[in-house]
């Protein structure tokens, strides 16, 4: 036998060798998830039993916390208020993963008849409100949970770090707090843990329960925020004419807003939105109030877009007021960027996800106009954040009930398709 010959046959055995080792290693990753999917499923519960809003998050922090610790790994509470981060260091060479979960609920009394549904209530803003995890964060903490549990299970087929992070307040912080992704960044959440690639993901409540959707590049979109305060001349309701009315002054500023995406931006090129959420003024019927002030929401997919919208509100919110004699302050906040899905990542990785759910179940979809701050990991390293299917599959996409609502309901048989895809994302990262 000559050299070459032996050297090629010597490559290809190894080359199985190899093969067969990693796919012994799914196989037993796949009977891991099925045994321990009872378990996740009990986590999300209780987690969905017992919410708590944005920088509140004690209980879950200590829940998450005490479970992880059982598992021998190096946890650290308290990042970004209620943050929970765990390492798992398997002590050979490799790079450094990030796995992330936000663990925050939102103010929404819950409606659906569940028997672990929640009765949690506190005051938001002023309000009483019912507290209620309406955006499926309790199983995302559910589902790295379990991907913890599996990989400390298999460290030693593992390479490199794993870190497990459990952030707060992705929903928002409290007016007046900082919180979410941009505080643990700003906290040195990369650095410290040396994280050089990111991977998160999000229950989608109008998927099929067993898919996978994706987008490479801008996959969710920027949000700002936008307050607009119209300042007019106080009169007698009885009087319009002595006024200079606010309130009629904002109605056509908001019917104004409205022209901006309609008429004076490239739709082709990307979507945008802009929304007048809340609008107040005035304190009785038949007094014109001297002021009135609205805040919405600014949603857009691409940089120059989001640039000149910003200056198509102000010019729209100043022009319109000047024009009734009247004034108006404008101020717009930046909120959360894009939320970026490397290309090279998504390239290399979605092959994972296809390989856990099968090459059909995993499908691009079309950027939407949610936004997520997962996109402040994106901007650090290269990251890829993926939607997790579950809709139940005898419920039409039309009568799912959509995230931020009291009848949020998810298929909790696709918890294991979570686990595995960010089991199989750590695998193959090499």
């Amino acid at each position: 036998m000559n050299r070459t010959l032996f050297l090629s046959i010597a490559c290809c055995l190894i080359c199985f060798t190899m093969a067969m080792a990693q796919k012994s290693v799914e196989d037993r990753v796949a009977t891991m998830v099925k045994e321990i999917e009872p378990d996740v499923i009990k986590w999300r519960r209780h987690l969905h039993q017992y919410p708590e809003l944005s920088n509140r998050e004690y209980k879950t922090m200590a829940y998450i916390a005490d479970y992880l610790k059982t598992l021998g790994l190096k946890v650290e509470t308290g990042m970004a208020f209620t943050g929970v981060v765990a390492v798992l260091e398997t002590g050979k060479p490799g790079p450094t993963v990030g796995l992330r979960a936000d663990t925050d609920g939102l103010p929404v009394y819950e409606r659906v008849n569940l028997p672990f549904a929640s009765k949690e209530e506190t005051e938001y803003l002023g309000q009483k409100v019912g507290i209620m995890h309406a955006c499926g964060h309790d199983s995302h903490v559910a589902i790295l949970m379990g991907a913890a549990t599996v990989l400390t299970k298999i460290k030693k087929d593992l390479k490199g770090k794993i870190v497990f992070v459990f952030q707060p307040a992705e929903e928002g912080a409290p007016p007046g707090e900082e919180g979410g992704a941009k505080l643990m960044i700003k906290q040195g959440l990369i650095e410290k843990y040396g994280i050089e690639v990111m991977y998160g993901l999000h229950i989608a409540s109008a998927a099929d329960v067993g898919t996978i959707t994706y987008k490479t590049m801008g996959m969710m979109a920027a949000a700002d925020i936008f307050t607009i305060k119209v300042k007019g001349k106080q009169a007698h309701g009885s009087r319009p004419w002595d006024s200079v009315d606010p309130i009629v002054v904002s109605a056509q500023i908001i019917l104004g807003l409205q022209t901006i995406v309609s008429r004076q931006v490239d739709l082709t090129n990307e979507a945008a939105v802009v929304t007048v959420g809340k609008i107040a003024g005035g304190v009785r019927n038949n007094i014109i109030p001297e002021e009135v002030e609205m805040t919405g929401t600014i949603r857009t997919l691409d940089t120059a877009m989001q640039r000149i919208i910003h200056e198509k509100i102000r010019m729209t919110a100043e022009n319109i007021a000047k024009s009734a004699g009247a004034t108006a302050e404008v101020e717009i906040r930046t909120g959360v960027p894009v939320t970026y899905n490397d290309v090279a990542l998504a390239a290399k990785m979605i092959p994972s996800l296809e390989k856990v759910a099968g090459e059909n179940k995993v499908r691009i979809i079309k950027a939407i106009t949610g936004a997520e701050d997962f996109s402040y990991y994106a901007e650090k390293v290269p990251a890829l954040f993926f939607f997790l299917g579950g809709k139940p599959l005898n419920v039409s996409q039309v009568d799912a009930p959509s995230h931020h609502t009291p009848d949020f309901y998810i298929d909790e048989s696709g918890f294991g398709l979570g686990v595995r895809a960010l089991v199989q994302l750590v695998l193959d990262n090499h």
